[in-house]
């Protein structure tokens, strides 16, 4: 088995839209701080500080990403997935990390006009709310099996 401790605690937050359930649409935003890799989508996510509850770093991260935390949980990801950082992506921010081991939430935003991209520190450049068919279409390659993973659950669980 694999150290955990190779692996960031981290936190990622399936967003969807506030029409939900009518209509399922899905948050994903472009990131502006990978700058070796191009074109970046992905839904919102981050680490978990130390004696930090993943519930309680959802939130933060959440305020600290999008400028808003105004959200439902819908429900989580049973269990944690990991990841590897493919080369070339690693930043000193992530050193000595060789991936990140996340635990997913679903979540509903109950107010879409508190999305605030200009945040203190801001990670992502753009947002939009997408249908499933069109996520994996555009978010990076090497999230695209856990994000697969994760979707098919909530979708089986009756969510989506």
């Amino acid at each position: 088995m694999q150290n955990q401790e190779q692996y960031r605690p981290n936190v990622a937050a399936i967003i969807l839209s506030t029409k939900y359930p009518e209509v399922c649409e899905f948050f994903i935003a472009q990131r502006n701080d990978i700058k070796n890799v191009r074109n970046i989508w992905q839904f919102p996510q981050g680490g978990i500080d130390d004696g930090e509850t993943p519930i309680n770093a959802l939130y933060r991260e959440l305020k600290e990403e999008i400028g808003t935390d105004n959200v439902e949980i819908l429900a989580e990801y049973p269990e944690w997935l990991r990841y590897n950082f493919p080369s070339g992506v690693i930043s000193r921010k992530m050193y000595p990390f060789k991936g990140q081991m996340q635990k997913y939430f679903l979540v509903k935003i109950r107010d879409e006009s508190s999305i605030n991209l200009d945040t203190q520190t801001p990670e992502f450049m753009r947002y939009k709310f997408v249908d499933y068919d069109k996520i994996f279409h555009n978010t990076v390659y090497f999230k695209r099996p856990i994000y697969k993973k994760v979707l098919e659950y909530f979708k089986k669980e009756g969510y989506i």
